[in-house]
């Protein structure tokens, strides 16, 4: 079989969406790492970067459009994980939720962008020269597992981190395993091992955290862009002929363009949030509300 580039401009596009990502240095190469997913979460990553740099290159009192746009997120980000962990752990957790938070949310809308999918390696079929794309040379980056399985991990890795840093080891596993209400005897035995036993279900439910924020985020993500190009192939499906494939292939995804940007959104939102509340989960004392009582005085 042969595989030829096929550009959106000179013929009707169908992708077959893989859930595999295709390496652009081929598989044989060192650099098969290199996978349409990986560049295009770097061209991600210099976007960010790049907009970061603009904004705080000249920052001044009285702020310019770059500067006021980049405080506006920091601020907003900052308020909402601050209101979630605490004003403590805040500052330990803020680097990593609002960059996960803004990597995603990106990456969810760059996948959105005309060509994202749709440009690559592909064989010419049928009477109208239909192309099929089977190897897209960009790919949405949160569209591959192998990218929201390793945000996942690395959280995880920073939450035991700020969790073991905040309560320490001894303090995790009393707040997991520990019997609450005070209650003594024969009673208190009975709640400690009722208690005992919903800490060794918490374990299991951390264990299984990775899997669980990777595959929501993979599954929405993926899904939005089958759905988007099984619209733009509606045309071939009703076997109309080449211009209204055309045709069909602009105004059928229009609808769901607009679902998307709201679902890109609310994974990204999701997921940050998820991770928020887990840190906020294991990092809360036994002593949180007095602490808060005492600010309140």
């Amino acid at each position: 079989m042969e595989f030829s580039l096929a550009l959106f401009l000179t013929s009707p596009l169908l992708a077959e969406v893989s859930r595999a990502a295709v390496s652009l240095a081929g598989k044989e190469s060192f650099l098969a790492f290199v996978t349409n997913s990986f560049f295009v979460a770097l061209v991600v990553v210099a976007v960010i970067l790049v907009f970061s740099r603009k904004a705080t290159a000249n920052m001044s009192l009285i702020p310019h459009k770059w500067q006021n746009l980049f405080e506006l997120v920091v601020e907003f980000l900052y308020d909402r994980v601050e209101a979630i962990v605490g004003k403590k752990v805040a500052p330990k957790a803020f680097p990593l939720l609002a960059t996960l938070f803004v990597f995603i949310l990106v990456s969810n809308y760059f996948g959105l962008l005309p060509g994202v999918g749709t440009i690559g390696w592909g064989e010419s079929s049928g009477m109208m020269n239909l192309t099929h794309v089977h190897s897209p040379l960009l790919r949405p980056a949160t569209a591959d597992l192998n990218m929201t399985l390793g945000m996942s991990l690395c959280f995880m890795l920073v939450w035991l981190f700020i969790t073991i840093r905040e309560v320490g080891v001894i303090g995790f596993l009393k707040h997991t395993f520990g019997a609450k209400g005070g209650l003594t005897g024969i009673m208190g035995m009975l709640v400690a091992v009722i208690f005992f036993a919903v800490g060794l279900i918490e374990i299991v439910s951390i264990v299984f955290r990775p899997a669980s924020l990777s595959l929501r985020l993979f599954g929405n993500i993926f899904a939005g862009e089958t759905l988007l190009h099984t619209m733009m192939g509606l045309g071939e499906m009703f076997g109309l002929g080449g211009f209204g494939k055309f045709i069909i292939s602009l105004i059928a995804p229009l609808p769901f363009y607009f679902m998307e940007l709201l679902v890109g959104l609310l994974q990204a939102v999701v997921f940050t949030l998820l991770c928020a509340v887990y840190i906020q989960l294991s990092t809360t004392h036994d002593d949180h509300g007095e602490e808060h009582a005492d600010e309140h005085h």
